[in-house]
């Protein structure tokens, strides 16, 4: 398989789909909300999704598409060639600011990640690997993470999880909290996965991300030394939705230890 020529492939298409979104400030959003309120979906987000299967499938018709909005075919393994895409993530921020939402790809041959890219649409910045070839953050390379002890991270938490909530002791993550140097939340899981493999963030943590929020992230968070797991220190099976962590691996599993504590 050439996965120079698919880089490119990748590229041009992240590209022309970041263009088409900026364009649609032009014109009114169709939003609808999907599990809650809080879970919106636009029809730039259906019409982006649409726009990368016409391009993969016109590419090869063999290759399957795992979509955020399910508008390609109903993928229930990851055999032969799959790409797993997020086409607007952050989709609040994109309809409230207009800004700080990423696209999110990953390709995967037989379950194993290839190629992944994370794409800050309004600044086109291009986060990207190839699997045993390095990452690059646009045409820059990305190098491998340096040691950070815990009183020095960065971490990337929304502040829900450290209120009383049914999934996690709120408590544990208050001594996290208190523990680090600092905390941000983003809104966009693409972008704080970005923030980890570029050393901008030293961790960040979720309670349930799809795969199609962490495709892409992954496979740049091997090449640059990152450990990213469940709760639990798991890999996934990139088919269902799961608890999230990806950290620099000096404190990865001194956070799991330590200040991870499900209900």
């Amino acid at each position: 398989m050439d996965f120079k020529r698919l880089d490119e492939f990748a590229k041009d298409m992240l590209f022309e789909a970041g263009r088409r979104i900026r364009e649609s400030f032009s014109y009114d959003l169709e939003i609808e909300t999907k599990s809650g309120a809080n879970d919106l979906v636009t029809n730039i987000d259906r019409e982006t999704e649409l726009f990368f299967i016409e391009r993969i499938k016109t590419f090869d018709p063999s290759y399957r598409i795992l979509g955020e909005e399910g508008m390609g075919e109903k993928v229930d393994n990851l055999d032969g060639v799959v790409w797993i895409i997020d086409p607007i993530d952050g989709t609040m921020n994109f309809v409230k600011q207009h800004r700080h939402f990423m696209i999110s790809v990953g390709l995967f041959v037989d379950g194993v990640g290839k190629l992944g890219y994370i794409f800050d649409v309004m600044r086109e910045d291009l986060f990207y690997a190839i699997a045993g070839e390095g990452a690059w953050y646009n045409d820059s390379p990305l190098r491998k993470l340096q040691p950070v002890v815990i009183e020095e991270a960065v971490i990337g938490i929304n502040a829900s999880w450290v209120t009383p909530n049914p999934k996690i002791n709120h408590e544990k993550l208050i001594e996290l909290v208190r523990a680090v140097r600092g905390t941000r939340s983003y809104g966009s899981a693409a972008m704080e996965i970005a923030f980890v493999v570029s050393g901008k963030l030293d961790a960040y943590i979720s309670m349930r991300l799809a795969p199609w929020d962490i495709g892409g992230g992954t496979i740049i968070a091997k090449e640059v030394g990152a450990i990213a797991t469940n709760l639990h220190g798991e890999w996934f099976d990139f088919l269902s939705n799961d608890t999230f962590i990806i950290a620099n691996p000096h404190i990865h599993q001194l956070i799991l230890d330590k200040y991870i504590e499900e209900k």
